[in-house]
């Protein structure tokens, strides 16, 4: 299958490529720096460069495409909140998912007649804050800045529905992966013996290994029934305070300090809100798929990340 990727640099990018790679998908990828790409990912891929915030040349590479993965969009944690940061985070997912949908539009089917894909990131605070409720792919949205945003992010990719694209949106959670994101983050307070819960520590935690995240991109690629909404997280979400716990037990080193939400406002501003809501998010339409989780445990997954 030949592939066009976004994003591709990021977290979880990086490592869907490189699966993609093995499994010998030819890979068309949108970078705005070319020779730190070409770097990385070696001569085996085509590269674009191109931004995808800004309609270019780059668009008509998807035309010989046969799906498109499309994870471009600012770090949520790359800095404090303010207006200005907030329209970047609008903008970089609103505008390249609008962009990407048109260049598919021009030509929605593939050589052999089938219609193409695409495969949209999201974010499970779509959901909003529901306490310890359950939440499915069938939930409603929240209201906050957040699930807001992701209303009009998965609203843009669905715009591609109309001309007989399949669209696939995964909802991605908290993802435990040692090369970054939250758990990084949180591995060096740990091993100096200070991790311990996040303001209440009630507040309910939907991960998921970056094993199974990738998994879960590549059944949303190939299964044709993965359509709409498929929530990226593990079937065992746990409470911030249990998450601790098991990091501390996995790293043997002690987790009970305790970081109140004040001083989680002061270190990252509004962001800080969703560490101290969280959800507890199901991911009930993978299991329908039959997708089955490599790392449905906790402490299983800490501990292969860890090794």
């Amino acid at each position: 299958m030949r592939i066009f990727v976004t994003g591709g640099t990021g977290l979880i990018g990086r490592r869907l490529l490189r699966r993609l790679m093995e499994r010998g998908d030819q890979l068309v990828i949108l970078t705005r720096r070319f020779a730190h790409a070409r770097q990385r990912f070696g001569p085996d891929v085509t590269l674009i460069e191109g931004d995808p915030m800004r309609s270019g040349d780059w668009m008509d590479a998807i035309a010989d495409c046969d799906a498109v993965i499309h994870l471009a969009g600012e770090n949520i944690f790359s800095r404090r909140w303010n207006t200005a940061f907030k329209t970047l985070l609008h903008d970089s997912r609103i505008y390249s998912t609008q962009f990407v949908v048109e260049a598919l539009r021009r030509r929605p089917r593939r050589a052999d007649g089938q219609p193409k894909t695409l495969v949209n990131a999201s974010a499970i605070g779509y959901y909003g804050s529901h306490g310890d409720e359950e939440l499915t792919e069938d939930s409603p949205p929240g209201t906050d800045f957040l699930a807001k945003l992701c209303v009009e992010w998965e609203n843009a990719a669905r715009a591609a529905e109309s001309a007989g694209i399949r669209v696939a949106l995964v909802r991605v959670g908290v993802v435990l992966d040692k090369e970054g994101g939250a758990l990084a983050k949180l591995l060096t307070p740990f091993k100096l013996g200070a991790g311990g819960p996040l303001a209440s520590g009630r507040q309910w935690m939907s991960w998921i290994h970056h094993a199974d995240l990738v998994r879960l991109f590549l059944l949303a690629l190939d299964n044709p029934d993965a359509t709409g909404p498929l929530n990226g997280t593990a079937p065992n979400p746990v409470t911030n305070r249990d998450f601790g716990k098991a990091l501390g037990h996995v790293l043997h080193r002690p987790s009970f300090v305790w970081t109140p939400g004040l001083a989680l406002r002061v270190l990252v501003g509004e962001a800080a809100t969703l560490v101290e809501t969280g959800q507890r998010v199901l991911p009930k339409r993978a299991l329908g798929l039959g997708y089955s989780f490599q790392y449905s445990t906790l402490e299983a997954a800490l501990a292969q990340i860890l090794a």
